[in-house]
Order: structure tokens, then sequence, then C-alpha cells
């Protein structure tokens, strides 16, 4: 449930679902090929020796760990660094996009009754669930297609997180136990992330539900059922407050603190000088914080209550903020009103898409044209920047935008 990024989606360790985005999802090939490993050979006997006195039966660590095997690309995606900051704007760019707001759309209406039900049972409006759906996996198209088993097993063997993800696997083999699903269906992200909303293995033995009724809580397979139960059965578990918005885009006064932490009575804050983006009272939901990713050049939020519930699943502000957006574009909402900045190259996001596509116009492949500057567009500009002389920094600026142009 994940790549060139800072950890918009953070902290597998402090989060009882493994939110990766399915934007960020890595195929099992071929960067996470198996590779001969005797070490973790020898900690996966020693964890087969020890996994009965876990409730594991021989027959499913027969099924399960047959095929388990080193993963070095899980190992180097754990230890990953960003080459690029991404910012709010960047994240909205990647999963609130104008084609993931339609299919949001066309999704909602096509499950309405499904949506209504679970809203119904959990209390969680339909156009959050399909937002959680939609950033998570991309409505089930990108669910991963890594083995659960090995991803976990080669994350606890490596140590970093060694008891987080040793739990994590032997969860997934407990999955195999209650014959929940099969061996050569339990497969997700690198992380052990699952299904169409994302959830790791303790957190699918905690709170999956099934929705349909059939005795399985079958989170990967074509219908999508539930899997979004389990989402909003997670959020009721957390504390949603049905009803409340998570947030809104709000206008501040520029010199106006905000903060996560830093929550305060609606009246307060209209008294301050909040007030809807675009115009309006604000509406009193309880107590909200003023939250301002970019700072007071960018758009600033009211989180109220749900916030906070919404970053149980992932607790990165971007995340909260993207799967709120696009909940709100889902349910027939506006962009937001607020401009964001320039980056600190200088650039746009209408600048950096410019960029891209001039890139490609000169024969380079920067990626989409999405103003999203990963390694692809960093490899197009070194690519550019040799091809014509210039000091090969692989850096963007509006003076590249400019000879781009000629």
């Amino acid at each position: 449930m994940r790549r060139t990024r800072r950890h918009i989606l953070t902290g597998l360790g402090a989060l009882a679902l493994a939110g990766c985005g399915g934007d960020l999802i890595e195929s099992a090939a071929p960067a996470m090929r198996p590779a001969r490993n005797p070490a973790f050979d020898a900690w996966l006997a020693e964890f087969r020796a020890r996994a009965p006195a876990n409730g594991i039966g021989e027959a499913t660590l027969e099924r399960g760990l047959r095929d388990a095997a080193f993963l070095p690309g899980v190992i180097e995606r754990d230890r990953s660094q960003a080459e690029f900051t991404r910012t709010l704007e960047d994240y909205l760019a990647l999963v609130a996009t104008e084609a993931r707001i339609a299919e949001g759309r066309r999704l909602r209406r096509r499950h309405a009754d499904l949506l209504s039900g679970i809203e119904a049972r959990h209390g969680v409006p339909p156009e959050v669930v399909t937002a959680i759906w939609g950033v998570e996996s991309r409505y089930g198209t990108r669910m991963g297609d890594i083995p659960v088993v090995a991803a976990t097993a080669t994350l606890a063997f490596e140590g970093r997180r060694g008891a987080f993800f040793e739990r994590q696997l032997l969860a997934a083999l407990r999955i195999l136990e209650a014959r929940e699903t099969t061996a050569d269906r339990l497969v997700g992200s690198w992380a052990g992330a699952m299904g169409h909303t994302q959830f790791i293995p303790t957190s699918y033995a905690a709170y999956a539900v099934d929705f349909t009724g059939d005795g399985r809580r079958d989170v990967w397979g074509a219908d999508p059922a539930d899997a979004l139960a389990s989402a909003a059965a997670y959020l009721e578990r957390m504390g949603w407050r049905r009803g409340q918005p998570w947030g809104m885009e709000v206008q501040a006064p520029a010199g106006l603190d905000g903060g996560r932490r830093r929550q305060r009575p609606v009246a307060d804050w209209r008294a301050a000088g909040v007030t809807r983006a675009g115009g309006g009272a604000l509406p009193d939901r309880g107590a909200a914080a003023l939250i301002r990713p970019e700072g007071t050049r960018g758009p600033a939020f009211l989180a109220f209550a749900n916030f906070e519930v919404l970053a149980r699943y992932n607790n990165a502000v971007n995340y909260v903020i993207g799967v709120g957006h696009l909940a709100d574009r889902i349910a027939g909402g506006g962009p937001l009103v607020g401009a964001f900045p320039p980056d600190t190259f200088g650039l746009t996001l209408a600048d950096r898409k410019t960029l891209q596509r001039r890139l490609a116009a000169a024969g380079f492949e920067p990626g989409p044209a999405d103003g999203v500057l990963g390694s692809a567009t960093r490899a197009a500009i070194e690519g550019y920047q040799r091809a014509e002389g210039l000091a090969v920094t692989g850096t963007p600026s509006p003076a590249l935008l400019a000879r781009l142009a000629g």
C-alpha cells in the first residue's frame, strides 16, 4: 500500500494501516526478483522452527513458505531516499487528477448500493470510502503483485524494523491458516500492504470485515465490497464522526498562526478572520485546527475531528488532505481556490508541466507531463544538458524552461 519522493506516506511502524498509494506500488518484476541469500535462508529456517508456537500449522508453513525468498528490491525501497521533495501540490497532482476524479465519480455511481450499505453500517460516506480506494490502489488497478510472505520475511530478516515485520509475516501466515485466501493470491505492495484499500496483515486481522457474508474477508478479489467495507470499519473503530466533514479549505489572514495540534473553537477562527475559501461563513463542526501545508503563501485548511481519524489510516498531512480533497471532488466539489507558490526552483505547476512537454518534444523522455518532477524528469534534464554542452545538474529552472522554448 509506494518511487521517488519524500515520505508523504510515512512510518509503517506508526500506522495501523500501510497506506502506500497506488501510484507508488511496485510491481514484482524486474526490481523485485528474488536473490540467493544464505543468511536469509538460515533466518527463515529458524523462523519456521518457532512459527508453530505462534499458532501456525505445518501444512500452512509448507504452503506459505515454499516459495519465500529474499527480495533485495524490497530492502532498496525501504531504504530509499527522495530525489525531490514532494509538496502538497505535487501530491495532489498525483492522486487527485481530473481522470482520478472522473473515475471516482463513475465508480461511486456504479457501486451506489454497496457504498450506501457501507455508510449505513459504518457511518463513513461513499465519497470518503471511494477516495481511499482511489488513493490506495487507483480503484483496484494497482494493488501490487509482490508475494506478501516473501516481502515481510525479507523485511523481518533485514532487521531495521524486524519485530514489526515478523508480526506481519505471522499475520500473513494466519490468513493462509484461516483459508481466507490462497498463497498465490496473497500479494501486495513492497511492504506487505494488500488489496483494494492496502491493509497490512495485522490490520487485516484486526479490522477486515466480511461484508458480503460469504465466510471470507476477501480484500484481493475483483469484487471490492469486503475491502471497501473494511476501510470504513477501520475508520469507524478509530472514531469517525457520522455526518461530519474531514475539513475544508479556508482563507486566513497571512499572519495567523496555525498548527495541527492547535485546535480552537470555530468561533475563535471566525473572530480571527478565517472564512470559507471562495467566501461564506464557517460552519461549526466542533474544534478545528488551521493547517497551512505550504506556509502562508499556499492554501489553508481547517481540520476537524475526522481529519485525525483519517490520519490513523496514514499520518501524513498530505495523505489526509489528498483523500479529503479527492472525496470532496468525487462528491461534486470544485478545485482548490488557493494558489500554490512557485517551488524551490522558481517554477509553478504549469511551468513544470510545460518543462516536461518541451523535454519530450526535444526527444528526451521525462515521463508524463504531470508537473511532478521525479527521477525520469531529472534524467531527461540531464540528457538535454549533456546534449547541449551545458553543466549536467539535472536541476530544473526558469532559464532551462526558456531555453527549451527556443
